[in-house]
């Protein structure tokens, strides 16, 4: 088929433009409403006039009959041409412009006519209706045509009947009254008309403006496709109207927030419940890439205003980013510590050259006992307190990580944590971030110092971190818990606020909660408390027995401070420090 051909046959139907055919289909509804409208008031107003003419009719009969002096001359004449009942009946139609006024007896003779030559004759209709008492209104054909009529009985003095009066209106005066008031219904009609016409070109012109002047096949095309894209990115997606209520929810929306159909038509109120994710969909938290949590998912949402003032919301699953960025920072951390040990290291290799050089064989042997003993000291007390082996090294690493950043990191004397954790991963990010948090509180103040207390009540297991930081306002210490908040500057691979969001819903998880309040002394404290954290005393690994039974020991030292600047390097030792802890001693310094 040639595309002569085919253009011929678009050119012979329907436009494709959605204004063309609005405008087409608008104008076709117009002039079918107009021509109904007037058809049904032609109609109506053609039996209205008949009406209004046989009243008439009847009108001038019954005037015709109520006057006494026909009746007198009816029966005290003979019909005549020029007698007084065809002489007053003349008057009458004269006056009345009715087309004749007939005066007829008990016999249906006519007394009177309009045409003189039918005086005497009979009547060319049935009068008996009218003889017989009754008023007639009709619509009849006589000798001088079609006609309205109106027949009344006569009566005289005795209130006998004694003939009747039948007069009639000329019918071709009914429709050219019909005819004449054509012309104005039409132009009422066409006033209509262009009316109409001028609505349907301006809705037409809206509607080419929403649809962009695309055709319908086009904008078909455009949903097919909106469905396939918005069900098949993987990328939710939540459009919400005006009023705030939900109206569309594509696959990966359901699967990200965790509801269905149930929530089309309502608010994320309604459906989420309170939290961030629910305020950032309602537009009360604004911004771009707005982290939230939703379940055991980190999403990243984004909203955008629409201009029939609802919004399309956007929601990327960050879970597994999160994830990867958590473990790069621990092997960020994990790099830090092993950066920390090396540079201690080679420090305690200078010092041990530099003895040996001086001949100081004693002090060497010395120092280096100081140094290997204070190390297998520190892992022993640390491991003595924290049974749990993965809690045990994160502390250890988190301790170097606090040398190098001149932080002491203390662990309480009251810590005693055994090794039968329901979830110890979960109490490993609970304890890395309060700890992270707090090295990042109290980095480049003087006397800086964290500690940590991990104890059992039963098989509930209270964490206490505290710090010597500037402490958390009172304003502050619900906030800092959001999803997204934060003070410090976002990391290279990606944003900061979910630690401490993390914190609270991995305490919550366990039926636990997570508070702050201020610390003796200055500074935060970081209290978390999770009920049934532990397994049954008989579920638990063995504990071994000479540890168990050994009796108290001071609390292990960590690390300690800052390193001195004069070559040397601080050793680990255990000593009493200030509030019960346990504190390095200061380095043995060269002979």
């Amino acid at each position: 088929m040639s595309t002569t051909v085919v253009a011929r046959r678009r050119r012979l139907g329907l436009p494709r433009k959605v204004f063309s055919q609005v405008l087409l289909m608008q104008l076709a509804i117009a002039a079918g409403v107009a021509v109904v409208a007037t058809g049904l008031f032609l109609a109506p107003l053609g039996h209205q006039l008949d009406d209004q003419a046989m009243r008439r009719a009847l009108a001038i009969a019954a005037t015709t009959a109520e006057n006494p002096q026909v009746v007198k001359d009816l029966l005290t004449t003979r019909p005549s041409v020029d007698g007084p009942v065809q002489q007053e009946a003349e008057r009458i139609r004269k006056a009345t412009g009715a087309e004749y006024v007939v005066v007829m007896d008990r016999n249906g003779i006519r007394w009177s006519h309009s045409n003189p030559s039918r005086v005497g004759e009979h009547v060319s209709t049935d009068p008996g209706a009218a003889l017989a008492g009754r008023k007639v209104m009709e619509i009849d054909t006589g000798t001088l045509g079609r006609s309205a009529r109106g027949k009344v009985p006569l009566y005289d003095s005795g209130h006998r009947i004694v003939g009747a009066v039948s007069v009639g209106i000329a019918y071709d005066s009914v429709r050219s009254r019909l005819i004449h008031a054509v012309p104005g219904l039409l132009a009422y009609a066409g006033g209509a008309l262009a009316a109409g016409a001028l609505v349907a070109w301006l809705i037409s012109r809206r509607v080419q403006r929403s649809t962009r002047d695309l055709a319908f096949s086009d904008i078909a095309a455009l949903l097919a496709e909106r469905e396939a894209m918005l069900h098949g990115i993987r990328e939710g997606v939540v459009a919400l109207d005006r009023e705030g209520r939900v109206r569309l929810l594509n696959d990966e929306a359901r699967r990200l927030l965790g509801i269905g159909d149930e929530a089309l038509g309502r608010s994320p109120d309604e459906t989420l419940g309170a939290g961030r994710t629910t305020d950032v969909l309602a537009g009360r938290v604004t911004g771009t890439d707005l982290l939230t949590v939703r379940g055991q998912r980190v999403l990243v949402a984004n909203r955008m205003p629409t201009g029939d003032g609802g919004a399309v919301a956007t929601l990327r699953d960050r879970t597994e980013v999160e994830q990867l960025a958590r473990e790069l920072d621990s092997t960020r951390g994990l790099i830090e510590a092993l950066r920390a040990q090396d540079h201690e290291h080679a420090n305690r290799m200078h010092t041990l050259l530099g003895l040996l050089e001086l001949e100081m064989y004693d002090d060497a042997l010395e120092f280096v006992g100081e140094v290997v003993g204070g190390h297998r000291s520190t892992a022993e007390q640390v491991t003595e307190k924290i049974r749990d082996p993965l809690i045990a090294a994160l502390l250890v690493g988190k301790a170097t990580v606090a040398a190098e950043r001149g932080v002491a990191l203390w662990i309480s004397d009251a810590t005693r944590l055994p090794d039968r954790l329901v979830d110890p991963r979960g109490l490993v990010t609970i304890v890395g971030n309060l700890v992270d948090n707090a090295l990042d509180a109290v980095a480049a103040t003087p006397h800086a110092r964290v500690e940590v207390e991990l104890r059992t009540e039963g098989r509930t297991a209270v964490l206490r971190v505290r710090d010597t930081g500037p402490g958390i306002p009172p304003d502050r210490r619900e906030v800092i818990f959001t999803e997204g908040w934060s003070t410090k500057r976002p990391p290279a691979h990606g944003k900061r606020g979910l630690g401490l969001s993390l914190v609270r819903r991995l305490a919550e998880r366990q039926g636990g909660s997570v508070t702050v309040a201020d610390a003796p002394g200055g500074g935060a404290r970081f209290t978390v408390v999770l009920p049934e954290a532990l397994t049954e005393p008989g579920l638990a690994p063995a504990e071994p027995g000479p540890a168990a039974a050994a009796p108290p020991r001071p609390a292990p030292v960590v690390v300690s401070g800052p390193t001195p600047g004069d070559g040397t390097e601080a050793a680990t030792g255990t000593g009493t420090g200030p509030g019960g802890g346990s504190v390095a001693e200061e380095p043995r310094r060269p002979r």
